[in-house]
């Protein structure tokens, strides 16, 4: 489902102008691509931020309005401040409907390891997002990875995702995304496994000789 979404052209360029757009609840932005020239604009806040609160998230599809034109467009980038992390900048793209975009998309982990969890292992990720290439209508807004079956040292790679019809990626298929690494309990585990062998193999060995002496 698209979002809508209307920017006012014709701000002015600079960073005292872009900072009283702030202080008026604006955010500056620009919108380009498909050859047409780039766009210098802005966009209540308010509405940048319910486009951005869609499940899609980022990869939110938005039919953005400049002086009367509507074009589909993804936001391509979006800057924040250092400290307060609020919006100061925000780049569209135009997009067609019908050619395939490269967008990242979230990867989820699902699943318990109960390999893992009896060695008191974690799941350690590696990789949040995947480069995919998809028809906007198809792009998921996220990718699931099924983790059951890590163990400890082992690894999830790009490989083993099963992507959505019509999604591709060129993401090296080796590429991890998820291990199974040890954390403290798991070493203080397997020290009381070594030391509990150790003392089985000592205790035989004393039983022994104690009969032997007893002879």
């Amino acid at each position: 489902m698209d979002v809508s979404l209307v920017a006012e052209s014709g701000r002015t360029l600079g960073s005292r102008p872009a900072s009283r757009l702030r202080a008026e609840g604006r955010v500056p932005g620009v919108v380009y691509g498909l050859k047409g020239d780039p766009i210098p604009l802005s966009v209540k806040w308010t509405d940048l931020r319910k486009a951005l609160t869609t499940d899609a998230g980022l990869n939110a599809l938005i039919d953005l309005t400049v002086d009367g034109e509507t074009n589909l467009t993804v936001i391509k980038e979006l800057q924040r401040d250092a400290v307060k992390r609020s919006v100061t900048h925000v780049d569209f793209i135009r997009i067609d409907r019908d050619a395939p975009l490269t967008i990242d998309v979230p990867l989820n982990l699902v699943g318990e390891a109960p390999a893992l969890e009896a060695m008191k292992g974690m799941i350690d990720q590696l990789l949040y997002t995947l480069t995919i290439e998809a028809k906007p209508g198809t792009i998921p807004t996220q990718i699931d990875v099924d983790v059951s079956a890590l163990e400890l040292g082992t690894q999830v790679r790009v490989s083993e995702i099963t992507l959505p019809a019509g999604v591709t990626t060129s993401v090296d298929p080796e590429t991890p995304i998820a291990q199974g690494s040890a954390t403290r309990s798991t070493i203080m585990l397997q020290q009381g496994e070594d030391f509990d062998e150790n003392f089985d193999g000592e205790g035989g060995g004393d039983s022994g000789g104690d009969a032997e002496a007893a002879e």
